[in-house]
């Protein structure tokens, strides 16, 4: 089909970035929506989309996997805890009957996780079909931190807390940015620590204690930028008020809230 564009159009003006527009529609955050047009998945009126390419979708037949894009959803934000087990994205692999997260809500449309939690933690997932919002809290540019309490197996001592506190080389040789890390309080032989960061490279939490000789017993997720976990129970979910819708839209800009020297207290020895 050929599409004419309306007499006075702007290309300059009413033209945007495709992965914005897939986006805007619900597909996922921009980055997201980059990785779909590089892998062949996306065409604007019948032709193959190349990266950087713009479109207008009020003229413009732009498709997904052959299948056209709707008009901007309304947008739909929901916090949900995320059990252990359970794979933080909303497809899974072919011959992988896993659970993920979108199998938990009951709602139609498309909405996706922001960032990821790894398949062994539990706690604090963002769902939205706002990729905007996806793009500000996952983008290292805006300073958005996640919050963490993580039970070792055993006691941390000092050299390690003020190590993790620092940053921790991995096995790949990537250092990690300093974290505000926190003796909370011991149970048995272990320790809950809490953690605060403000990156999230895959698995980092466990590939760090696995650097300083701290197993893990477990990850829980309580915060993401502004938004707590709250009372939420593994496998609950709820909308989102407008308090909390605006907080996260807000951009942060205390960016060296993780540098915090690490606080380290007393640990009674059994």
């Amino acid at each position: 089909m050929q599409f004419r564009r309306p007499c006075g159009y702007n290309s300059s003006t009413m033209s945007e970035r495709l992965q914005k527009i897939l986006a805007q529609a619900g597909y996922g955050s921009r980055r997201a929506c980059e990785d779909f047009i590089t892998a062949g998945r996306v065409r604007v009126n019948g032709k193959l989309a190349e990266l950087g390419q713009k479109a207008d979708p009020a003229v413009d037949k732009i498709t997904v996997d052959g299948k056209a894009i709707s008009a901007a959803e309304s947008m739909i934000y929901v916090a949900l805890y995320k059990p252990r087990n359970v794979l933080s994205t909303v497809a899974s692999e072919p011959g992988d009957d896993r659970k993920n997260v979108r199998d938990m809500i009951e709602l139609p449309g498309h909405i996706f996780p922001v960032g990821r939690l790894d398949y062994e933690s539990e706690g604090l997932i963002l769902m939205t079909n706002d990729g905007d919002l996806a793009n500000r809290l996952t983008h290292p540019r805006y300073g958005h931190t996640k919050e963490y309490r993580v039970l070792l197996a055993r006691r941390p001592d000092r050299e390690q807390m003020e190590a993790w506190g620092r940053g921790v080389v991995l096995e790949d040789g990537y250092k990690t940015q300093p974290a505000d890390v926190r003796y909370e309080t011991g149970q048995g032989k272990g320790a809950w620590v809490r953690v605060i960061m403000g990156e999230g490279r895959k698995r980092q939490i466990r590939e760090i204690c696995k650097q300083l000789g701290l197993p893990i017993v477990r990850i829980l997720r309580i915060r993401i930028g502004t938004l707590r976990i709250g009372t939420l129970k593994p496998r609950q979910w709820r909308f989102l008020n407008n308090d909390e819708i605006n907080e996260l839209k807000a951009r942060e800009t205390k960016k060296k809230e993780v540098a915090k020297p690490v606080e380290y207290k007393k640990m009674n020895r059994r």
